[in-house]
């Protein structure tokens, strides 16, 4: 009662409401047919008044100053400073009184926790994304090739009455724990999933790679599942998937950070057709051509290999979460998600990390070979590479002796650490150059680029790439057989271009991957702490181990 006291300036009576007991944010919501001012509360004010007033036969000393209440302040200033509080205090405030709670029904202030928490539109009532409305973004994020006339029936009625409270609660905070990013359970493959607010809605999208060897251009995504409300204003899940618009569905959090989705009519995801016309279908999609544009019967069974294995999993998946690596000043780039080139198993996601000494880039979509989860790059930031002059790189066997050089002094001195030897420097190479963990990242980028281009018998499947660099340093690529059986770690170059743009040189394979940013802004990904992040590559890694 002391809280109401403080709250109120009424002191502990019948008027104040605020229970032992806290309610959930959906409570808020229900209305009571209550008077705006209750009896009690005129009662004790209208003593407070006197108390404080000039009535009093105690004339002689003078009164104190009258005390200011909240409940005196006029409801549009209450409005105010009940917006400026976090939408899962609410429900406590409206405990406190009656006229606390008629106040929080003011769609203002839920439409404002909705925006500054979830980044909802400003206008519920006319959603409107860079002159485009609601329906039309809808319909062509959905599906491009279907006109948003047509799409009208299968979308929800954007304009019908809605309050941002009914989307607060019912919707935003209710489903709260799966905004983020995810990494669905798909065998070695993986993927990515962003799981947004998205106007009245919540959707899933599967963020994809570019269409091979584009990888500078745009991610691609499709919408696996999305969440509304209903004319009810209950919650409704749907599932995306198929060519025959929304369905049925339905999401399960399992547990903290997982969470399952399941369509119930799997019929949509059917195409009259048949499974030839599905196949085809996801090959456009997937790939962007046909079969019969690829030539290389390798890559041929290993596109039919994924189609396969991915079809089983179009009506139950689980997913777990992922967070967006922590950035510290000196990092050699900034770290976050890239798009690779993996040879005939097209572009693949990695995630580039800094640990101290040594940089990772952790697959968060795989293939039969290193499957998602997996470690395949890591850079050792204590050995740079001084790579030759242009006449001399252009020579395989030259690049090699420099690599191996350094892979066998860096074996040294991890034989010499695991010895327990004071001496773990020893000489070397002059074609290195130690890098000071102390050093900014941003100083790298700093210095003059040299010129770079691939050793003559080096394969690549973009051909694009960049002509100078920054920096390489010594690294080792995870190569394997298929079903990753019989792993091993094998040397390479990490080849620095940019802020944005990183290659890594497989000596072994005589290959070369060409890695680009992913560029796009994602909420709610930000790890907790650094050995959250930590904790999470442990156990994508372990799923596929």
């Amino acid at each position: 009662m002391a809280v109401c006291a403080r709250l109120c300036g009424v002191g502990p009576s019948r008027g104040c409401r605020r229970r032992q007991q806290r309610r959930g944010p959906a409570e808020t919501a229900t209305a009571d047919s209550e008077p705006d001012t209750d009896p009690e509360e005129e009662r004790i004010e209208a003593g407070m008044v006197v108390l404080c007033g000039g009535g009093s036969s105690r004339s002689a000393s003078p009164s104190p100053p009258p005390r200011c209440s909240l409940l005196e302040l006029p409801p549009e200033l209450l409005v105010e400073i009940f917006a400026s509080l976090p939408g899962t205090d609410l429900p406590s405030l409206a405990q406190v009184c009656t006229k606390f709670r008629h106040i929080l029904h003011t769609d203002t202030i839920w439409r404002r926790r909705c925006r500054e928490e979830y980044g909802v539109c400003e206008n519920l009532r006319k959603l409107e994304i860079t002159g485009v409305s609601c329906r039309d973004v809808y319909a062509k994020c959905i599906n491009p090739r279907v006109k948003s006339g047509r799409f009208m029936k299968v979308l929800p009625d954007c304009e019908q009455h809605m309050e941002y409270r009914d989307v607060y609660t019912c919707l935003l905070h209710r489903y709260r724990h799966i905004l983020g990013l995810w990494q669905p359970d798909i065998g070695p493959y993986g993927g990515l999933l962003n799981v947004v607010v998205d106007g009245l809605f919540i959707i899933g999208w599967m963020y994809l790679p570019p269409h091979d060897p584009h990888v500078d251009d745009p991610m691609r995504f499709k919408p696996l599942f999305r969440i509304h409300l209903t004319e009810r204003k209950s919650p409704t899940v749907e599932c995306m998937y198929g060519h025959r618009g929304p369905h049925n569905g339905h999401i399960q959090i399992v547990k903290k950070d997982e969470f399952s989705t399941k369509c119930n009519q799997t019929d949509h995801h059917r195409m009259s057709g048949g499974r030839q016309e599905e196949f085809r279908t996801w090959l456009r999609e997937e790939w962007g051509r046909t079969l019969e544009d690829i030539f290389h019967e390798h890559m041929q069974e290993l596109i039919l290999m994924k189609f396969i294995y991915t079809s089983q999993y179009d009506n139950c998946l689980t997913y777990r979460r992922i967070y967006l690596p922590p950035s510290h000043p000196d990092d050699l780039i900034r770290p976050g998600l890239f798009k690779g080139t993996y040879g005939s198993h097209g572009l693949e996601i990695v995630m580039l990390s800094f640990h101290g000494k040594h940089a990772r880039a952790t697959k968060i979509t795989g293939d039969p070979n290193i499957p998602a989860g997996q470690q395949t790059v890591e850079i050792d930031l204590m050995h740079r590479i001084q790579l030759p002059n242009v006449e001399n790189l252009c020579n395989f066997n030259e690049l090699s002796r420099i690599v191996l050089e350094v892979h066998e002094q860096v074996r040294q001195e991890q034989q010499q650490q695991e010895d327990r030897t004071e001496d773990s420097e020893g000489a070397r190479p002059p074609t290195e150059k130690v890098w000071e963990p102390g050093d900014q990242g941003a100083a790298a980028l700093k210095e003059e680029p040299v010129q770079f281009v691939l050793p003559v018998g080096v394969t690549s499947r973009n051909e694009d790439y960049p002509r100078t660099c920054r920096m390489c340093f010594y690294g080792t690529g995870l190569i394997a057989d298929h079903g990753f059986t019989s792993p091993e770690r094998t040397p390479g170059v990490f080849i620095l271009f940019d802020e944005d743009r990183f290659g890594f040189i497989w000596l072994e394979l005589k290959s070369f991957s060409l890695y680009s940013r992913v560029q796009a802004n994602f909420r709610n990904a930000d790890a907790p702490s650094s050995q959250a992040f930590e904790e999470m590559l442990k156990n994508i890694q372990s799923l596929t181990s």
